[in-house]
């Protein structure tokens, strides 16, 4: 195990033994209008055993990024687990990590938030097996998701499941104290008839070079078309699918993102023009489309000659642990 860390309230250590399994789903964030806000969880999940050993840190990953990551302490998932076994107030002496990963790494599904989230709810349930008054509820999950990510939409999807609404306030604080900030979100239901359909291509995508692409400024009445149709997009998506066309447009990031993200752009343009909802997953390359009808086959077939992979996830549920 790496060093605990410096001012953490540790008052228990956690036997060996204990094992616990974190199953987390993808997500989606903006949908269209509601950049840092909006955000949907989908069914492509990874999955992530941990097992509290005597000492030392054993960590194996199978699947998506297998090859791309490290596999010890400097691991999101392993410091994910290290916060949430911290946030309890206890440790583990060692620790054995697993990660099985089906969510695609660097395509705008989260799959960073995923890891994020998995890890906090695994040492969190570790944390409640060794004591159930230790158990994490989802406000709390959010926030400590959130900190990691510096935004909660899409950990707030993989922790609530559904459709989130998320927003941030900063915390008041007293003279001379250092300013925090507070995360929150709301769960919505979907529309029972909603589908969502991702195409995924080969390409990836660094969200710190896409964010870095938008103004720090945006002309007032595209901030205005923005947050008509937020509002819009929570009633296509939980009432009214008829809307969704017109609630998934967007002025505030996803033009500034285009040049960016040609095949991207071109198929958000080819699918609006056929009547379907569609928009860049996150910071992209994916594009999520938003329907109530099958995907058409020429679409499909399409889509596939030209290096995306099609898929339909479900609108899912936030993680799980057992």
């Amino acid at each position: 195990m790496t060093e605990r860390r410096r001012g953490a309230a540790v008052t228990e250590t956690l036997p060996a033994g204990l094992s616990v399994t974190a199953r987390v789903p993808a997500s989606s964030a903006n949908l269209g209008p509601g950049f840092d806000s909006l955000g949907v969880a989908l069914g492509l999940y990874d999955e992530i055993t941990v097992r509290t050993t005597e000492s030392g840190l054993a960590v194996r990953v199978e699947g998506e990024g297998a090859d791309d990551v490290p596999w010890g302490p400097s691991h999101l998932v392993v410091r994910a687990i290290e916060r949430g076994l911290e946030s309890a107030g206890v440790w583990a002496d060692g620790l054995d990590v697993m990660c099985r990963n089906v969510i695609p790494h660097s395509r705008g599904l989260g799959s960073s938030a995923s890891a994020v989230v998995g890890g906090l709810a695994a040492g969190r349930a570790l944390a409640a097996k060794f004591d159930p008054e230790l158990a994490c509820g989802e406000a709390e999950l959010v926030q400590l998701a959130a900190e990691f990510e510096g935004h909660p939409d899409n950990a707030a999807a993989s922790v609530l499941g559904g459709i989130v609404v998320s927003w941030t306030e900063n915390e008041q604080v007293a003279d001379g104290d250092r300013p925090g900030r507070r995360y929150f979100a709301a769960r919505l239901n979907p529309h029972p008839s909603l589908r969502a359909f991702a195409l995924i291509p080969e390409e990836r995508s660094a969200t710190a070079h896409t964010r870095g692409l938008l103004p720090e400024t945006v002309p007032h009445a595209d901030a205005a078309f923005n947050a008509s149709r937020a509002a819009l997009a929570v009633v296509a998506l939980t009432e009214r699918p008829d809307l969704l066309l017109p609630a998934t447009a967007d002025r505030l990031h996803q033009g500034y993102r285009a040049g960016a993200l040609p095949l991207t752009t071109a198929w958000i343009a080819r699918l609006r023009a056929a009547g379907i909802a569609a928009m860049v997953s996150g910071a992209g390359p994916t594009v999520l489309a938003l329907t109530t009808e099958e995907f058409p086959a020429e679409l499909r077939e399409l889509a596939t000659s030209e290096g995306l992979r099609v898929v339909e996830p479900v609108i899912s549920d936030g993680v799980l642990t057992d």
